[in-house]
Parts: C-alpha cells; structure tokens; sequence
C-alpha cells in the first residue's frame, strides 16, 4: 500500500524531525543543496530557519510548507520569491528525505502544492529549477505539467563547482491579476 502524502504549513514543532532528516542525508543533499553550517543540522539550528521561514510567510513572501507521509514529517515544500501582481509567481523547492524516496511522495507534494498556489496564494505561474542530472527531481516536475525552458550555465555554487541547472515552468490558471 502505498503512504499517503499531504502538505501544511510548517511548524516550529517539525524542527526535530527536519533536523535528523538533514543530519542524516547531509552527504547526499551536497549534491542538490548550498553547503551550510554546522548548526543548519540540529534542532536548534531548524528553529530559528523555521521561525524565520514563518516570518517570511506572515510578510506574504514565502509559503513554506512540510511534507507529511502517514503523519510523519519526511520533507519540505516552499514556495519562496513570491511575485504579486503582474507577474503572480512563486518558485517551488523540495526534498524529500532519503529513507522516504522513489515511493512517489515529492511527485504527489508538488501537485498539493501546486493547488496551494492558485488556492490559497492566487498565483497564476510556478517556477523552479533542477541540475541537470537530478532526473528525479525533474520527473516530479514533468509529472505535475512542467515544461523546460532554458539552461541558465553555471547558476549555482554547490558541492564545490559553479553548476548548471535547468529552468522549469508551469502556468497555473487564467484570467488578470488580483488587485
């Protein structure tokens, strides 16, 4: 049978769970993931980033978001660098923890949060971008109507080298902007 997948809200309460998941995967998320300091990986450290993520929220510039598989919190989900108005935007990131991947939970979490975006945000486009050989990361993007749109060459800093990535893009909904 497999998990079901659901998004909410992140809470200051999901920080001892976020923090064992990084801790764990710290080696692997290199890959994806901006290096980070040491206390980035303890609860304290998922704290403060979660209180300053919910801070971020209340501003209206963020949607930062857990994913939860049978009650468990086993990754995230933000939409971050939110555009009003004309441009009605959001950039989509996730992971999902190691222990809980290849089980079709970040393909189900960015649908969910695709919903959050044109429901409870208003945003009529979604963005985000993958490097080249994360294929799975890229297949939850294709499965949820994401379209490629360009190369941007060396467009991030990560396990050591200036790395390539690809740009993704949905359009979410019709119509003008909201006033």
């Amino acid at each position: 049978m497999t998990p079901r997948t659901s998004v909410r809200l992140i809470d200051v309460a999901d920080a001892p769970a976020i923090a064992g998941h990084l801790a764990r995967d710290v080696k692997e998320l290199a890959r994806w993931e901006p290096a980070q300091p040491a206390a980035y990986y303890t609860t304290p450290g998922q704290v403060a980033r979660v209180e300053q993520l919910l801070d971020d929220h209340r501003r209206g510039a963020r949607w930062p978001g857990v994913i939860v598989a049978d009650g468990e919190v086993i990754g995230q989900v933000t939409v971050s660098s939110i555009l009003r108005g004309p441009f009605g935007k959001g950039f989509l990131g996730y992971w999902v923890a190691a222990t809980h991947r290849n089980q079709g939970h970040m393909s189900r979490a960015v649908g969910l949060v695709l919903g959050v975006m044109v429901e409870e945000l208003g945003l009529r486009r979604a963005e985000a971008h993958t490097r080249l050989e994360n294929l799975a990361s890229q297949k939850a993007l294709r499965n949820n109507g994401f379209r490629p749109w360009g190369i941007a060459r060396e467009h991030i800093f990560l396990d050591g080298a200036w790395r390539d990535e690809i740009f993704w893009e949905r359009i979410l909904g019709d119509g003008a902007p909201p006033r």
